[in-house]
């Protein structure tokens, strides 16, 4: 019953988008597992193509940054990062430009779901110890973090998925695409000074603060730091991201400091299911459903130009998350003459159009779960004010920068 397959991946889509069938205990990897199961059962694909429709290289990639970051974390690099730009920071606007700088650079390189994992309570606890209000700090550490994630093939998984399926080298990647990170994080800085002129522009320097001492592992630290160093000149040398990453990955389980079950619960294995999940689920609708001719009549609605293109990408990933978003792309993407632009697009735009709403990225919403856990409320409605003018900047800016 292949007929069967659009209606799994509608299904499975919806539940993603959503987070939770309701009535049902079945989380966003549990519905991409059983779409994937579905489209074995219906026979849009046998076992063997659904095998074969696994992206190991993202797969791989992903999980050996799940390690370089987990040891990172382990050994408190981040907090180091984070107290050394603390004491720095004499003014609100200077602190909001750390933050955003610490956020969106370290999100270049590593996941940016992570870097929201870590850095919000230090920065939640530092805000409210100085008085001062939380709301825009907040928005600046997912913000920034999704910005951020945009100018490398390992800063988000989307952008993993976009290299892999693209097969556009690291340092061209990146080389499109930094000038759209930095022009973003300037402009995330413009609106919130904008929008909370009271803190930035006629707020008072920051009370004196003292940095209590930073625990770190320094061995484990330097090792963890020297790997991504290796793994960066790997990556810009040409070497496959995949490759580099597994390697970098094991040799950093070779410890005599840690033990490997504190780096097994740092790695987010339900986010490795969903991805291998969709990669079956979209496999088979290509397969049964999206045909030559019905790809090329998608085709004729002007997805060749850079505009279009965004603002279907950015529509997209609000509706149905942006890993989701950019995999059902997929083909009509490959069917364009400029595709190494039209990827470039894609990742961009759905990096972007995460910062729109408060569900729009899973970055975002760790932000808001560990504000809460703080006693600290980041409202959809305040969050959306910001991230309406933000997106829309952005991904203008993005687009123009990737036209010429």
């Amino acid at each position: 019953m292949p007929e069967l397959a659009l209606p799994i991946f509608l299904l499975t889509y919806v539940v993603v988008a959503l987070g939770r069938l309701p009535g049902w205990r079945i989380d966003r990897a549990g519905a991409a597992l059983v779409g994937a199961a579905a489209m074995i059962a219906c026979g849009a694909l046998d076992f063997d193509e659904a095998l074969a429709a696994l992206d190991a290289d993202t797969l791989v990639l992903l999980f050996g940054m799940m390690i370089v970051v987990a040891s990172l974390r382990l050994s408190g690099f981040f907090r180091v990062v984070e107290a050394a730009a603390v004491r720095r920071a004499r003014h609100p606007l200077v602190l909001l430009v750390a933050i955003v700088g610490v956020s969106a650079g370290l999100s270049a390189f590593l996941v940016n779901d992570t870097i929201c994992l870590v850095l919000t309570v230090p920065v939640l606890e530092l805000v409210l110890r100085l008085g001062r209000p939380p709301l825009p700090y907040l928005l600046a550490v997912a913000m920034a973090a999704n910005i951020g994630s945009v100018a490398t093939l390992t800063g988000n998984p989307q952008n993993m998925i976009v290299g892999s399926l693209s097969g556009i080298a690291y340092g061209d990647f990146a080389a499109a695409l930094w000038p759209v990170a930095a022009v973003g994080c300037g402009l995330l800085i413009l609106v919130l000074v904008l929008a909370f002129p009271r803190e930035f522009l006629r707020g008072g320097p920051l009370a004196p603060l003292r940095v209590t001492p930073v625990r770190c592992n320094r061995p484990l630290a330097l090792k963890s730091v020297a790997v991504l160093a290796g793994l960066i000149g790997a990556f810009f040398a040409g070497v496959r991201p995949a490759e580099a990453a597994l390697l970098g990955g094991a040799y950093l389980l070779l410890t005599r400091r840690v033990k490997p079950q504190k780096i097994h619960r740092e790695i987010d294995w339900s986010l490795l299911v969903m991805f291998a999940g969709l990669f079956v689920v979209v496999a088979g609708l290509e397969r049964t459903v999206l045909t030559a001719d019905r790809i090329a009549a998608v085709g004729s609605f002007g997805l060749q130009q850079p505009v279009v293109l965004a603002t279907l990408t950015a529509a997209l990933s609000n509706l149905v998350s942006n890993v989701p978003a950019v995999l059902v792309l997929k083909p009509f993407v490959e069917a364009l003459a400029d595709r190494e632009r039209a990827w470039l697009i894609v990742a961009m735009a759905s990096t972007l159009a995460g910062n729109l709403t408060l569900l729009g990225s899973v970055a975002n919403l760790i932000v808001a779960q560990r504000a809460r856990s703080l006693g600290v409320e980041l409202g959809f409605g305040a969050y959306l004010r910001i991230g309406v003018p933000v997106t829309a900047l952005t991904i203008v800016a993005g687009t123009l920068l990737l036209m010429h």
